[in-house]
């Protein structure tokens, strides 16, 4: 494998840790999660003023003192696997934040960015909103203390996951539609997925699996 660091992202409900964990142990590779506690979290489903700036700051600098950590133990040296691209925080921020909060984010994210280790290949998960809804609703359904995402906010978030990443040309691109295929990864669709990885080169791929 020519990569040694692989990003996955997408919206939730595509099952990107899932992701992470196979393909990491199909490529005897190291997972690296999304720390996903945030106690703004509960305020900003509740909608509390302010609420939205404070929940973006704590998953800016969780993610970034992660991020480090791992640089500084050179954990990067073998092939890893990360459920999450630190650029994300730029998609839920101009979603989330008013023009002062974003003035301010952007500031501090500029800082902390020039810390992060870019990753060698990205596979965005991509789903069309109607199912990214039906997705989310199964999951609330099944996971009682998931929160709670709107019809409205879904759509906002999936369309600025998408306008993010069509303009995205700082890596190999790996766009995984995922419309008629079963998220829980198995054994075959990990391997197609492997082979898809290991064809990668310059710039952007479209791979629809079946």
């Amino acid at each position: 494998m020519d990569f040694r660091y692989i990003a996955i992202e997408g919206p939730a409900g595509l099952g990107k840790s899932v992701l992470a964990d196979r393909l990491a142990a199909r490529l005897d590779g190291a997972t690296v999660l999304d720390e996903t506690e945030n106690p703004f979290l509960p305020d900003f489903h509740g909608q509390r003023p302010g609420a939205a700036f404070q929940a973006q700051l704590f998953f800016t600098l969780s993610r970034h003192r992660q991020q480090t950590a791992l640089r500084q133990s050179d954990l990067f040296s073998q092939l890893t696997v990360c459920d999450y691209l630190f650029e994300r925080d730029k998609i839920y921020a101009y979603l989330n934040l008013d023009d002062n909060e974003l003035f301010i984010y952007q500031r501090l994210y500029e800082l902390l960015a020039q810390d992060i280790p870019a990753p060698d290949l990205v596979v965005y998960l991509q789903s069309p909103t109607d199912l990214l809804r039906k997705r989310l609703h199964e999951r609330e359904r099944a996971v009682p203390d998931s929160p709670h995402l709107d019809d409205e906010y879904v759509q906002e978030l999936n369309e600025a996951y998408n306008h993010f990443f069509f303009h995205y040309t700082a890596t190999p691109l790996l766009v995984v539609e995922t419309s008629h295929f079963d998220l829980s990864w198995g054994d075959e669709a990990t391997a197609d997925l492997e082979r898809q990885l290991r064809s990668m080169g310059k710039g952007t791929r479209y791979y629809v699996p079946r």
